[in-house]
């Protein structure tokens, strides 16, 4: 028990070991080129209905500064547990809304992981090989035509008595292959809804327009590439 205690005082106490100035470098490099590569495929092959653009600029700091401080704390005992008293006390505020931003995230910080463990080529590899899998099956999804374009749409009408949200979504669904709701406003004033919906061409998008203006011909139907809303700065 005795010797027991005495290993561990000594894990604690020992000096954190040296750290290779030129090969943490060269891990940073390859973390900032990695998680640039990342957000470029976030920002051209994710489906998120905001400026996936400005999301993406997070990851390099991120890849950045998982790297680091994995390769600090992996040359101490002391350093990883005052890692782990560090990080019980801070709270991450910041709300994730949607599973692609965490998949995208956890990709980037899992490439801080990999090169602050000294472990680039398999780092390199795998992230490669993931990126691979996605481009593919976002290349197929299009190809098969099953999902669609994704657009914005927005819709307000001012009319009294006018068009319900149940009235809206039955339209939407005659001609879009996927239907999300955003926003729903309804007032005396009228109604304003905004969703994400999937069409497969101008064909039914012209025809979806055409069936909710029947509902009130005064109704302000605006679509909206989420391509174009990735661009933005």
């Amino acid at each position: 028990m005795v010797e027991s205690l005495q290993d561990l005082q000594g894990l604690l106490t020992d000096p954190a070991a040296p750290i290779p100035y030129l090969g943490t470098l060269f891990n940073l490099v390859v973390a900032a080129i990695l998680s640039a590569l990342i957000g470029e495929a976030y920002v051209r092959w994710g489906d998120v209905l905001s400026n996936r653009r400005a999301f993406a600029r997070n990851f390099v700091p991120i890849a950045l500064t998982t790297t680091l401080i994995i390769t600090v704390v992996k040359t101490s005992v002391a350093l990883s547990l005052g890692l782990v008293g560090a990080l019980s006390i801070i709270r991450f505020r910041t709300a994730i809304k949607d599973p692609q931003e965490l998949a995208f995230i956890f990709l980037t910080i899992s490439v801080g992981l990999g090169l602050g463990a000294d472990q680039p080529v398999v780092t390199i590899l795998s992230v490669l090989f993931i990126l691979a899998v996605i481009g593919l099956r976002r290349l197929v999804t299009r190809r098969g035509g099953s999902d669609g374009e994704n657009l914005y749409l927005n819709i307000t009408s001012q009319a009294e008595g006018g068009p319900d949200l149940t009235d809206i979504t039955a339209v939407l669904s005659r001609h879009c292959s996927e239907v999300g709701l955003k926003r729903f406003d309804a007032t005396e004033g009228g109604v304003e809804a905004a969703f994400d919906v999937a069409l497969t061409g101008l064909e039914p998008l012209a025809a979806c327009r055409r069936d909710l203006q029947k509902l009130d011909p005064a109704m302000r139907v605006v679509f909206v590439d989420q391509s174009g809303l990735a661009g933005l700065d």
